[in-house]
Formats: structure tokens, sequence, C-alpha cells
């Protein structure tokens, strides 16, 4: 590592008293994990000398290649604002390494650098803007989450209606605290729901943002009472979780997707890669929707999408182009959610656009009729399929979708999808509530 760097990091923790460094990386599911050190280890942590053991890591590597290394990345210090009484907590995103020093192809953060460079090679940079959802519920007496939520409010209602806010405040000081640009931050449409919504960035960078940002929405609600949870559908009847992801390429400073000469001043770029999207849209959604509860979301009638078609006027569509050109010119994906893992999510999403501008598919007409309004043969003559409709479907479609499974290699691909079957087949053979109060009298 640089020295100049070091010397920055070595500063920073100097100035303000830290005593421990959390080094956090991601499993291949997306769940935050970490390794603390005291800031004595700090050197030999930026050097990448820090061993931790990859077969306790769901999905890493057998007992038998346990050894990994953890190589931090300077770019990602920062220091938590929860200060303790004595000496400051700072963390690093590290990638994992093989023993080797080659990059361990289980590490999801490396997995999205791979794609990166692909996109780079076509002299393409990514942003991307996340529009994160998530509910607040209360605790019980023992700390256990309910789903009772803290409030009746709906979409952008204030106190003392939504008793959330000052949770919700909190939350976005201490993004802001710790580097974000928070844009916007309201109540969501279902009760006991919110958003907060934070500037776009470079790829790379926004993954680490969203891993963030889930680990301070949850630790600042604990601090209200309260429990936040980033689950999909936690409540029948009412609005789920959504993550809309807003897409951008870049080209010498320029956005790629811009055209003022093209139709609805879009690029060929822009059709192309909105293309890619359609064609591997079933595959991508066992990343980008990876639970089983997530497709309790994905149904029609609570605003999320479940059609495969774009547009630049609607909102039912699985793919958006929000109205703002020039350097804003993006394309939305709205179905993924924040139960995803962010590397992987946008990885995918990605693969599938570059696939699109690499052989230049063609995009299906726009669809700028409510869908939610169509019956199934309009659908139908109007060729806008449905996304899967439940895991097992989407993880069929992943398998049968080579491009999409370059893009996770076949150490995640594997692992990914042996678990994920595991999980699937856990929940089909479990007796629920609806079951029996639908059938225990009835039979």
């Amino acid at each position: 590592m640089d020295a100049a760097i070091k010397m920055e990091v070595f500063e920073k923790v100097r100035e303000a008293g830290v005593k421990f460094i959390r080094l956090q990386f991601s499993d291949i599911f997306g769940l935050l994990k970490n390794v603390a050190i005291p800031v004595e280890q700090l050197d030999k942590a930026l050097d990448g000398e820090l061993m931790f053991d990859g077969s306790s890591i769901h999905g890493f590597t057998r007992i038998e290649e346990s050894d990994m290394y953890l190589r931090p990345d300077p770019k990602t210090f920062v220091i938590f604002p929860w200060r303790p009484r004595e000496g400051a907590v700072a963390r690093l995103i590290c990638d994992i390494y093989n023993p080797d020093g080659t990059p361990f192809e289980g590490c999801s953060r490396h997995i999205m650098k791979k794609t990166l460079a692909e996109a780079k090679e076509l002299g393409y940079t990514m942003n991307v803007g996340p529009e994160l959802e998530f509910f607040m519920f209360h605790v019980d007496e023992e700390g256990r989450p309910t789903l009772e939520t803290h409030d009746r409010a709906g979409y952008f209602d204030m106190a003392p209606v939504d008793l959330g806010e000052n949770a919700r405040r909190d939350m976005v000081l201490t993004l802001e605290d710790m580097g974000f640009e928070v844009e916007a931050s309201h109540h969501e449409v279902a009760p006991g729901q919110h958003e907060i919504d934070f500037k776009y960035s470079d790829a790379l960078d926004i993954a680490d943002k969203i891993m963030t940002f889930k680990f301070v929405v949850r630790t600042v609600a604990q601090r209200h009472g309260l429990h936040a949870t980033f689950m999909p559908k936690p409540i029948f009847g009412i609005n789920g979780s959504g993550m809309h992801m807003n897409q951008s390429l870049f080209k010498d400073d320029q956005n790629a997707f811009y055209d003022p000469s093209g139709p609805n001043a879009l690029s060929e770029t822009a059709y192309y890669y909105i293309a890619g999207l359609v064609k591997h849209a079933r595959a991508l959604a066992a990343i980008t929707n990876p639970t089983v509860n997530s497709y309790k979301r994905l149904v029609p009638g609570y605003e999320a999408p479940v059609y495969i078609a774009w547009s630049c006027r609607n909102r039912s569509p699985l793919i958006r182009v929000p109205a703002k050109r020039g350097l804003s010119t993006r394309v939305e994906l709205r179905n993924p959610d924040p139960s995803c893992n962010p590397y992987l999510a946008i990885s995918v999403a990605l693969k599938a656009g570059l696939d699109g501008i690499k052989n230049k598919l063609q995009h299906p007409a726009a669809c700028d009729r409510n869908i939610y309004h169509m019956n199934a043969a309009e659908r139908l003559e109007n060729n806008i399929p449905s996304l899967p409709g439940s895991l097992r479907e989407a993880l069929d479609e992943l398998a049968a979708d080579p491009v999409i499974k370059s893009a996770l290699g076949n150490h995640i691909f594997d692992r990914f999808m042996e678990s994920k079957l595991v999980e699937w087949d856990n929940y089909r053979v479990q007796v629920h509530n609806w079951e029996v109060e639908e059938y225990l009298t009835k039979f």
C-alpha cells in the first residue's frame, strides 16, 4: 500500500483517538461481517497481513482451505460517530485474498471489480444511485422485534403522525457524519416504512455505502428502542420495501446514455443497455431478489414491478427512464430489494447491460400504459412477460443464463445456488399459518 495513503489513515486515527478498528467485509449473501482489532494492529492490517478463518463464513471455503487474508481499502476508512466513553472506533472495508496473494473468487467485492473492469475495457465507468426503503418496528419487553409499527403515517407525512421522524433524523445526521450526501428522507407509503436517499456515486463506492447504510440504520433504530428491518415484505396487505437502482454509464466524462438528437434524447448505448436488462431480467431476479420473502413483494397491487417492460413515462414497468437528461440521464431498475448483496446485484445488472451493448440487442417497444390495468391477454399481445413468481423459479432462470452466471463466477454461483435451494426447500416443506387457517376445519 502507498506510504502516503497509510500515513493519511494513521493521521486520522491519531487525531480522533481511535482505539479499535473494525475490518468489515461481506459474505456472498450480503451480510456484513467484521473482525475488530486494536489500533496497534493497524499497520499489519493495512499491509494485508491479517488472516481469518474463511471456513467459518457461509459460502466461503471448506475447513481444509480456511486461511484467508483481509486487505483493507483505505478509501473506506471512516470513524463511527457514536463515540464510546473511551476511544473512538473506526472501520475499513476489506477485500478477501487467498494465501498465495490472488483475489478470492468468493469475495463479492472482487466480483464487482471484475465486472467494472469489463466495462472499463469498453471505455465505460458506472454510476449508481440507490433508493432503499425499510421498516421500523417496536420491540417487546425482552428486546425482540415485533410487527407493531411505531406510527400510522403515510407517504411524506410529518410529525406528530410520523413518530419515527426523530430516529430518521438521527440516521441522516449519522450518515452525513460518515461522509454520505443525503438528498432526501421521508416516510413511505406503508405505516412504519421509511426511505433515505443518498447521492449517486461510482458503483463500488455505492455498494460499500449500501452496506454501511444498512448497518447505520439498524444501529440508530436500536438506540431509539426500535427495530429496523430491510426484509422485503414483513407485513401482508401493505407495500413492501424495495431498492430501486438508478444506473448510468459514463465515457470520457460524458453520460453515455444521453443523446439530445436520439429518440427520447437517449443514445443507442442506453437502448442497448435497456435491452440487456430486459433480456436477462428473469435471471437477475435471483440475485436482486434473493429470498423467499422477496417474491411476496413482487405481486400486483402494491406498486412493486412485476412485468418486464420499460417506459420513459410511467412507473408500472420493471424499467423506467426518469425525465431528467444531460448528466442526469439514467435507467432505473425497480425490482431489486434491500435484502440483496449490493456488490452482486449491481454487478449482474451491469453485466446484463454490457451484454446488450456488446451484442447491440434490440429493445422492445416502450410500454406507456399502466400495465397493472392490462389483463393477461393484453400483456401477451404486447409481449410483456413477468418476473419469476418464486425464488425457485428465479434460481432456475439463473441456472439457465450463462451471461449472468459468468458475472458471478463458478465459486459464488455454486455456493449461492446450493444455499438458496436449501432455503427454498426449507420453506417449501413448512406448514404455514395460512394453510392451518384455510384447511384445518375445512377437511
